[in-house]
């Protein structure tokens, strides 16, 4: 690995050079490339993490960081150009945790210019399951301009294994699937991301899984586009997969044809948790955007209520990871 060491940061008596200081590792389906897989370049940089370039093409591999301050970037003109694929289903590897294409547990996360993809669904061959292409749970993670696709839990957006807060920030994604598709438990802000429903007979954008009223965690989609296959049926805004689940949405442009009640019970005529949960709108607009015939227990914001929501208090006043672009 190269290393460019400026003057101020030779200390005598001290070999150890800054991570911050260290080339990035490329990654290329190059003949004389020195990494040929993600895999290789994330396992090859040092514990306390490092930036990871990749350039165009196509990466059949699953991919898993364990390791924080971990900057991994597509080198191509636009996110497409470079993907991240795999397709493992829940079903076939025990477990929907264990189908992620993309398995990043490890705090101050960067994702930018990339796609990432499960495409479990597009064998015909394939029973249906739950197939995640982006599993994230660290703290302080950022995804820039990424695209994830996916059909059924295609993000799962949660805490890291021993419950920790973990916080995120989705700004400029592309995420697409059918059922629970975005989905987990982690305190994540989506910034003018665009879901799309795939042709199913059923598409879910949310299933956040809250589970006690002082777990600190939610979703809130700022300025963010709903849009929908024309062959998609029964459009929801999200259900709870816990009982105390938390969506918001601002300024939200519905271009699908969501269902009137917005929200959905977990399993209909069964459990009771639409009641316990916060799920909100504030300005919503578009086709799918019905005020007058929302769920009775969901919210529709006043101004004051949704500067609540705004991404400063959402994030406590700690927002010094976030980048500079909000």
């Amino acid at each position: 690995m190269r290393i460019f060491v400026p003057s101020a940061a030779l200390l005598v008596g001290c070999f150890c050079i800054p991570a911050a200081y260290a080339e990035p590792l490329f990654v290329s389906h190059a003949a004389n490339a020195d990494y040929r897989s993600v895999q290789q370049a994330i396992d090859a940089l040092p514990a306390e993490g490092g930036n990871v370039r990749i350039a165009p093409g196509v990466y059949r591999e699953k991919v898993k960081i364990s390791k924080s301050g971990v900057h991994m970037e597509g080198t191509g003109r636009k996110p497409e150009d470079t993907v991240i694929v795999y397709g493992d289903g829940a079903i076939n590897v025990g477990g929907t945790a264990r189908s992620a294409t993309l398995d990043a547990a490890g705090d101050a996360l960067r994702l930018e210019n990339l796609t990432i993809q499960n495409d479990y669904a597009l064998n015909p061959a394939n029973p249906p399951s739950q197939a995640v292409a982006l599993s994230v749970t660290g703290d302080r993670d950022v995804v820039t301009r990424v695209r994830l696709l996916g059909a059924q839990d295609t993000l799962f957006a949660g805490k890291g294994s021993n419950g920790r807060m973990s916080r995120q920030y989705f700004s400029n994604c592309y995420i697409e699937g059918h059922v629970d598709f975005i989905f987990g438990n982690a305190k994540a802000w989506f910034r003018q991301c665009e879901l799309h429903g795939l042709a199913n007979q059923a598409v879910i954008y949310t299933a956040q899984s809250k589970a006690a009223p002082d777990e600190d965690s939610g979703y809130v989609f700022d300025h963010c586009r709903l849009t929908a296959d024309p062959a998609a049926g029964y459009i929801a805004l999200g259900r709870p997969w816990r009982p105390y689940a938390t969506v918001v949405f601002l300024a939200a442009k519905i271009d699908a044809p969501v269902i009137a009640e917005g929200w959905r019970e977990w399993t209909p005529g069964k459990t009771n948790t639409l009641r316990t949960s916060y799920y909100a709108e504030y300005r919503s607009f578009g086709v799918g955007a019905n005020p007058s015939g929302r769920e009775p227990h969901s919210h529709q914001l006043t101004d004051g209520e949704a500067a609540r929501w705004s991404l400063g208090v959402f994030f406590g006043g700690a927002t010094d990871w976030l980048p500079r672009e909000r």
